[in-house]
């Protein structure tokens, strides 16, 4: 599978939506201090870019907060929210760390492998689905945990998460959230659930 590239080949200019909402988010901190919108304004600048951060888009936000480009791609390159080449219309990262890991992340990595054909670090050719394995999701207990784009699937199963991949390969919608338990929020299994009723009773 071909590699890529780092650049987008043509100049990045924020959206006018997106410059407003710059003007906000630079508002909130000290004139001298505008660096520390870095995060949020990166995210913008990937989020234009149809899911990823070309070469260009990390210049113009170093122009814009004062910083080195060098500086940029530091930041860029450490958090896993950020990505460097294209992704995916569907862009699916598996936690591999403790917690996951201990309730079967491996499985999970090996399901999306088989199921989009795409090993991790890769798109697939149709640009339908990327794979990546990522560092703590931060939803340790209910592990283990996927993201897909902007949503977490939690408490999957090998099962479950096939039938994610299926819906979204269709283009069916699918409930973010757990996938196998029913419980209230981040509780323990069957927790804060609704009881069955029997014979018009609670159980």
């Amino acid at each position: 599978m071909s590699v890529k590239p780092l650049f987008q080949n043509e100049p990045f200019v924020f959206s006018q939506e997106n410059q407003e909402k710059i003007e906000k988010l630079l508002a909130r901190y000290p004139k001298d201090r505008k660096v520390s919108a870095i995060l949020p304004v990166l995210d913008l600048a990937q989020r234009q870019c149809g899911g990823w951060l070309p070469r260009e888009a990390m210049e113009a936000v170093a122009e814009l907060l004062g910083v080195t480009p060098l500086y940029v791609w530091e930041i860029a390159t450490f958090y896993t929210m950020f990505h460097l080449r294209p992704t995916g219309q569907h862009h699916v990262q598996v936690c591999r760390t403790a917690s996951c890991y201990l309730r079967g992340a491996g499985k999970l990595t090996k399901v999306c492998e088989k199921k989009l054909k795409i090993a991790c670090g890769q798109t697939r050719e149709d640009g339908k689905f990327s794979l990546e394995e990522v560092e703590c999701l931060g939803a340790c207990v209910n592990a283990p945990v996927v993201q897909i784009n902007d949503d977490y699937y939690e408490d999957l199963s090998p099962e479950a998460l096939e039938d994610v991949l299926e819906a979204l390969e269709t283009d069916e919608s699918v409930k973010p959230g757990s996938q196998t338990r029913q419980k209230l929020s981040t509780a323990p299994a069957g927790y804060g659930a609704k009881p069955e009723k029997k014979g018009g009773r609670r159980a």
